[in-house]
């Protein structure tokens, strides 16, 4: 509503200084339309590092780009085409009105001589006069924003308000899916009749499908479970989570739990993350188990463990060639015949109405489960006989990796924790990667230990919205350009763009609201608004110069006639982001843009005055009386 708030109030100034309707209707758009329009495209170029972004990031949030670029796009053509026409239709005779209100002829009423904007006019009178201070005043704002920003929180992408829970559950490496499956119905024992949880599913030996799009997506293992608990509100959900911890801890200690919220944003996982690579296997795994031991110094992180797991148990079966092969039994025939007792080979299959259930033939239970029966199997031979299976190999116990994670053709091992209290992962972060500095000192060459998790996604996702911020720049200067037709005119009013951030600083540390992706969105944008408020204000004056008035009083009339239409449009914006500011997801972006352009506001009003007037070096003395 920006520009049709601009637009009306331009008609209502005019029709109160005794234009008709058409004529105030034909001033709007010939006076506002085109700083306007330049206004639109600077506020929708500030979005346009979003549009830009090659990341999983980038793309999550694209739409907002794409949705705010239409919608004042949109805004514009209303402001200029469809508020003056109902400005035409619908405005009452103001001239005549405040006559009668205030006495006096209709064509001679001054609305800016009210009490309110002869005090507002001498401050910003005052601020021209005294521009050096308030120029000094500023900076030092800024500069004291920038140091103070250090201490707001740091983060990625906020949990999601969604309603779910995820239990995971890890059994030992190796256990069965029997195994798996008993511990689950213990579980859903425990989750049966608590008061919090609305329904609840379970998935054995793998995750849940995709039912939201940044779900973090399970590898499928025999030793794993996930269970979605719905909760009944938000209430409930924390309430919920906080008793599942306890519970977990208590009823199931020999399991590796994890409850977790989803997420929003790509899916990352666990959010502290530390990886260690290399090129022996052994090497890189005790790394990461002095990795781990430091990391669980922190009171803030739980449940540290490695992605590797521990090793699986394997039977190695090691045939004794010669032999077998004087029995009649070959290495592929003895294969097939294990494949069969142990796990079952494909007979046929059966039809159930519309279903085809496989049919595999295989050995007893006890046969399948008792190692010590593995010996005796008996093994048919070519010649239609059967020898045991002791006779032609011998078994050996032992251990072997049950997955190996690579990254850039290494061996990599990643050291994985949760948050369970308020912590962010940035800081929770910043506190451990200290403490690996001896470690990292004594890695042996071509040997990495690196941070991953949500500070290293946070990092991709900023890098990649940065790679777009020369080409924002290139368009925003090419806009004021066109617009301004001065150099020092347009790098004047870009100067005025990181301003913002003193309020955007202030707001996020008064409401503890975190510095994340979807903030920093906002602070990109906002940019784009402050310099859209500055050209119309600068546009503004530049015309009254061109009308004959003189430097000193164009500066200061100027801010005085662009004073309602600044405020009323940073008030309608502000008050547009409270909803937003209860948001889980906007709630930082929210109240990053309503600090920044409060203060964006006074800013434009009070210091570009004090700016243009040191800029252009304009005096006193030349002010006509």
């Amino acid at each position: 509503v920006d520009d049709a708030i601009i637009a009306g109030e331009m008609m209502a100034v005019k029709m109160e200084q005794g234009y008709d309707r058409l004529k105030a209707a034909s001033f709007a758009w010939t006076s506002t339309a085109f700083p306007m329009l330049t206004g639109t495209l600077i506020t929708a170029a500030g979005f346009l590092p979003i549009a830009t972004a090659q990341s999983g990031t980038g793309e999550y949030t694209r739409s907002l780009f794409q949705v705010v670029t239409i919608a004042l796009v949109v805004s514009w053509f209303a402001a200029v085409v469809f508020v003056p026409y109902l400005g035409a239709k619908l405005l009452p005779d103001l001239a005549r009105l405040h006559a009668q209100k205030h006495g006096g002829s209709a064509d001679g009423y001054d609305p800016y001589a009210t009490a309110f904007y002869q005090r507002f006019r001498r401050l910003v009178e005052w601020c021209v006069r005294y521009r050096k201070t308030v120029i000094v005043l500023t900076l030092a704002a800024f500069v004291g924003a920038l140091l103070l920003f250090r201490l707001v929180p740091q983060q990625f992408f906020p949990p999601s308000a969604r309603l779910e829970l995820l239990l995971d559950i890890k059994l030992a490496e190796g256990a069965s899916l029997r195994s798996t499956g008993e511990e689950v119905q213990r579980l859903e024992k425990m989750l049966q009749g608590h008061d919090g949880i609305d329904n609840y599913v379970a998935y054995v030996g793998t995750g849940s499908p995709r039912f939201y799009l940044p779900l973090d997506q399970q590898l499928p293992a025999a030793s794993f479970a996930q269970v979605v608990v719905l909760a009944k509100d938000l209430e409930s959900r924390e309430a919920l989570r906080k008793w599942l911890i306890e519970r977990m801890n208590e009823d199931f200690p020999h399991l590796r739990s994890r409850i977790s919220r989803l997420e929003n944003g790509p899916p990352v996982g666990y959010p502290v993350q530390f990886r260690v690579s290399g090129e022996d296997i052994p090497q890189v795994r005790e790394l990461a188990r002095k990795v781990a031991d430091k990391m669980r110094e922190n009171p803030h992180v739980v449940n540290v463990h490695l992605d590797w797991e521990e090793p699986s148990k394997v039977v190695y079966l090691s045939i004794d060639q010669e032999r077998a092969r004087a029995l009649g039994v070959s290495t592929a025939s003895l294969s097939q015949f294990l494949q069969s007792a142990l796990t079952g080979s494909h007979v046929s299959f059966f039809r159930e109405d519309n279903e085809l259930i496989e049919i595999l033939l295989r050995g007893t239970e006890q046969e399948r489960r008792d190692l010590s029966l593995l010996p005796s199997l008996a093994v048919p031979t070519e010649n239609g006989r059967s020898v045991a299976l002791s006779q032609i190999a011998t078994l050996e116990y032992g251990f072997e990796e049950g997955i190996i994670w690579h990254r850039n053709r290494l061996p990599t091992v990643t050291v994985r924790a949760d948050i369970y209290d308020d912590s962010l992962p940035a800081t929770l972060v910043a506190q451990i990667a200290p403490t690996l500095e001896p470690i990292r000192a004594e890695l042996p060459d071509g040997y990495l230990l690196e941070v991953g998790g949500t500070v290293e996604d946070a990092a991709k996702g900023q890098s990649s919205v940065n790679a777009g911020v020369p080409l924002f720049i290139v368009v925003v200067l090419s806009l004021l350009m066109v617009q301004l037709r001065s150099f020092s005119r347009m790098a004047m009013v870009f100067l005025t763009a990181p301003l913002g951030l003193i309020g955007v600083t202030l707001f996020l540390l008064l409401f503890r609201q975190p510095f994340g992706f979807v903030a920093m969105l906002g602070t990109i944008a906002l940019a784009g608004m402050i310099m859209r408020n500055s050209v119309i204000l600068v546009d503004q004056i530049e015309q009254d110069i061109s009308h004959g008035l003189d430097r000193w009083h164009a500066i200061i009339e100027a801010t005085v006639r662009r004073f309602r239409p600044i405020v009323l449009t940073a008030l309608a914006a502000v008050l547009a982001m409270i909803p937003l500011s209860r948001s889980v997801f906007f709630g930082p972006m929210a109240v990053a843009i309503m600090g920044g352009l409060i203060v964006a506001t006074v800013l434009t009003l009070l210091f570009l005055p004090a700016l243009y007037a040191a800029w252009f070096r304009v005096k006193k003395d030349e002010a006509r009386a």
